[in-house]
């Protein structure tokens, strides 16, 4: 990553064309490397993410136990056999909600005592519907922050497992956390949801997804529960790591919002990462979108972009860069079921609110959902509060509009160091 500005203004630019290449989805290798560690036997990772993020989970995964080496072209980690060591120090996950939920799960099967913190933010998001969850299976974990939220303690040793309710409704992260430790639990797990409920129920097929291909067994039973079969632990193995569908937004975006062209490679046609379902929103905006084996091309409209109303429940992450991209439509956007926008880096709603208003743009929000206004756009400083995909989403208005400027760009780093690298490049 180079060393970006304090403040980076965008320069202007006509229709893009452009082919891009993505970096490696977060969360897919977060979701890997947790995997792997585990497994029986070594695994060999490629196309995984450094960043941020990532590395906040390797860091992780070596204070308890476990050896990781990362070279260019593949990264190799060493198995533990569902065993994990009691960390001397408190893990710091940073600002890593994959790392925080997944490792406190995870800390199940240590041999002592681990206590997960972060970074201020992180101390402020809430874990006790995943601490409830774990304790209904058998595991002792004591919550040491306020309200409910991290630094939590872990005393590791056994995971008895059997069926346990968990509040799904803000985040599926608690889910995902569950089910990956779940297979060296003693006895199978049901996870069942309280009120049926699931928000971003595409990254729990993920998970599913990621803990299948490293040999668990692990699937829906019915509608509203998941069922993890114990004794079939994870096996070591070479997996390759999809692009990131998350960062390829930013590129599908920008060939929205520039009236050009923007083609994604690596990505197959038939990923079930969840935001690849921004597409289907591109498109109901006037955009055509090509889609074949390795790749997915996105080219903006010959008139103005349309305004849509849209459940983003499934895709909360691209609601930013869609916000952004709405500014330019003809007519109004509302982007629903997003309250779990709320408790992200920042108050992403409210965040959103606040700097598209500064764009010009009309933006109201209520407790799930918001609704944007095209206005007359102008410059502005905008304010990222330290969460990548304000910057990432609000870089993109520069594109058209003069004088766009992001405070902290280097805020990036935590998914995507070279983000704005690309953005010069389109």
């Amino acid at each position: 990553m180079r060393d970006l500005p304090p403040i980076l203004e965008i320069p202007t630019r006509g229709a893009i064309d452009a082919v891009v290449w993505v970096p490696g989805s977060k969360s897919i290798t977060n979701r890997a490397l947790l995997v792997a560690a585990l497994a029986a036997g070594d695994s060999e990772l490629s196309g995984g993410l450094d960043s941020d993020d990532t590395q906040a989970m390797i860091e992780g995964l070596t204070a308890l136990g476990c050896k990781i080496t990362l070279a260019a072209d593949v990264w190799r980690v060493g198995g533990r056999r569902g065993r994990l060591e009691r960390s001397a120090a408190a893990i710091h996950a940073r600002g890593s909600g994959t790392t925080a939920r997944f490792l406190t799960a995870a800390a199940a099967l240590a041999n002592g005592t681990v206590v997960i913190d972060g970074n201020a933010r992180m101390r402020a998001r809430p874990i006790a519907d995943l601490v409830d969850a774990l304790r209904a299976l058998g595991v002792r974990v004591d919550v040491l922050g306020e309200n409910g939220c991290p630094p939590v303690r872990v005393h590791g040793g056994t995971l008895p497992g059997g069926r346990a309710e968990i509040d799904a409704r803000s985040s599926s992260q608690y889910v995902s956390a569950v089910l990956l430790a779940a297979p060296y639990a003693r006895a199978d797990v049901l996870l069942e949801f309280i009120e049926g409920s699931l928000v971003s129920r595409p990254y729990v097929d993920l998970t599913l997804d990621v803990m299948r291909a490293f040999g668990a067994e692990a699937d829906w039973s019915g509608a509203s529960a998941l069922r993890v079969t114990a004794g079939r632990g994870y096996q070591g193995r070479a997996y390759a790591i999809e692009p990131d569908a998350s960062a390829a937004v930013y590129p599908f975006c920008a060939a929205a919002i520039s009236g050009g062209r923007a083609r994604v490679a690596g990505i197959p046609a038939s990923s079930i990462q969840a935001d690849m379902k921004v597409l289907d929103v591109l498109e109901a905006m006037g955009c055509s979108v090509l889609r074949d084996s390795d790749s997915t091309q996105v080219c903006g409209p010959l008139g103005r972009l349309r305004g849509v109303d849209v459940d983003m429940n499934d895709m909360p992450d691209a609601a930013l860069a869609i916000a952004v991209t709405a500014v330019f439509a003809g007519g109004p956007t509302r982007l629903r079921n997003i309250a779990n926008l709320r408790i992200k880096e920042t108050d992403r709603l409210l965040a959103l609110e606040t700097e598209l208003r500064k764009l010009g743009a009309g933006a109201t929000t209520t407790a799930d959902s918001l609704m944007i206004e095209p206005g007359r756009l102008h410059g502005a400083q905008i304010d990222t509060y330290d969460d990548h995909r304000m910057a990432m989403s609000f870089a993109l208005a520069g594109l058209r509009v003069p004088g766009v400027a992001i405070r902290n760009p280097a805020c990036v780093g935590k998914t995507w160091p070279d983000y704005f690298d690309m953005l010069e490049r389109l």
